[in-house]
């Protein structure tokens, strides 16, 4: 609450600045047109009553601020939007109008010879201010949806910034588990099993895949959102290594329709889900088991699928529910998608666990 006063004060500073200002020109403009006619009574009372009458205008401005933000006006405006703008314009010029006409009789700014009558000091006001206010009205939606924009831009770019360091923990994070000793020892492991029996080609190929999972890592850390295609693919080297160490024990089924390819996904999206079925799952088992990867598209959504057979006991589960890899995929999601995204857990009546990302299709 105390971080907002500061903020509205200075609001209220900046329409006093403004109106001010708009008054002052108004009043000196008035007080010049009054000797060039060759009036030559007290300019005073003119210039206090011209810089007066802009008042209620200056109170009015928060109130035609907010409807600018409640009813903004667009392209694709909506009529209702137009009229309660019509309907603010007609009153804040009634009251302006009328507290002008009050303060012309109550002190004749213009030496007229004829003390002034309301109506007719009331036409006479309404038929030169009257396109004056307009303009005046429009620059405070203009301002208003200026100021709307830029705060939004500030907001993307926060977000940006946001999205770019839980990208980063993410990475990191998938990195830290793969590179533990025990996946290096093993991946090293498997190399030297296939060099001791001469299978040669075998032995680079794994080479070559674990260097391109590493380097796809790396380079890739710093895009927020690639295509499923690249994921697919990425996923692919990940479980390339993978399989050398389960060898038949890991079963996987991949069933992405390719017209689905082209969307837009969060980097780091299904290898860390495989990677939890995996670790949290398949290696329980000592006939290992399935991971099943699928995708599908509903009413402008996409759907994926993470799925494994394995056992699951109620701390697995937990540990996956909580863990570092789902924490921030979930965040990311968020920052991304907002309320349009989620990531459910569900656990099977006796086995298996299935990992459910729903965010917005949109292709790349």
């Amino acid at each position: 609450m105390n971080g907002r006063a500061p903020a509205h004060s200075n609001r209220w500073l900046w329409i006093a600045a403004i109106w001010s200002a708009g008054g002052l020109f108004d009043a000196i403009q008035s007080v010049l047109i009054m000797h060039a006619e060759g009036r030559r009574h007290p300019w005073l009372p003119l210039f206090a009553t011209e810089l007066a009458s802009w008042l209620p205008w200056a109170l009015a401005t928060p109130v035609v601020i907010g409807l600018a933000r409640r009813y903004p006006i667009t392209r694709r405006v909506k009529p209702s939007a137009v009229a309660v703008h019509l309907a603010a314009f007609v009153a804040i010029t009634a009251v302006s109008e009328t507290w002008s006409t009050v303060l012309q009789i109550q002190f004749n700014p213009w030496g007229n010879r004829r003390w002034p009558t309301f109506l007719n000091t009331l036409s006479t006001t309404l038929l030169y201010q009257i396109l004056l206010l307009l303009i005046a009205y429009a620059l405070i939606l203009m301002v208003t949806h200026v100021a709307a924009a830029l705060e939004r831009l500030a907001r993307q770019q926060v977000e940006t910034a946001r999205l770019n360091e839980e990208l980063s923990r993410a990475q990191l994070a998938a990195l830290r588990s793969q590179i533990e000793p025990h996946f290096m020892y093993n991946t090293l492991n498997a190399i030297a099993g296939l060099v001791r029996d001469r299978r040669n080609d075998a032995a680079v190929g794994m080479i070559v895949g674990l260097s391109e999972f590493l380097r796809r890592a790396l380079e890739d850390s710093h895009r927020a959102q690639v295509t499923l295609a690249e994921e697919v693919e990425y996923l692919q080297r990940y479980l390339d290594i993978q399989k050398v160490r389960f060898g038949d024990r890991l079963r996987l089924s991949l069933d992405i329709p390719a017209e689905l390819l082209g969307a837009k996904v969060p980097n780091l999206l299904l290898q860390p889900l495989v990677e939890n079925a995996i670790k949290h799952g398949i290696s329980k088992r000592v006939a290992g088991g399935a991971v099943r990867v699928s995708g599908a598209q509903d009413k402008g959504m996409l759907r994926l699928s993470v799925y494994n057979d394995g056992p699951c006991t109620q701390e697995d589960f937990d540990a996956t529910r909580t863990g570092v890899g789902i924490g921030n995929l979930r965040t990311r999601l968020q920052i991304l998608h907002g309320a349009r995204s989620q990531l459910t857990l569900t656990r099977g009546d006796a086995d298996g666990v299935e990992v459910l990302v729903t965010l917005p299709l949109k292709v790349a």
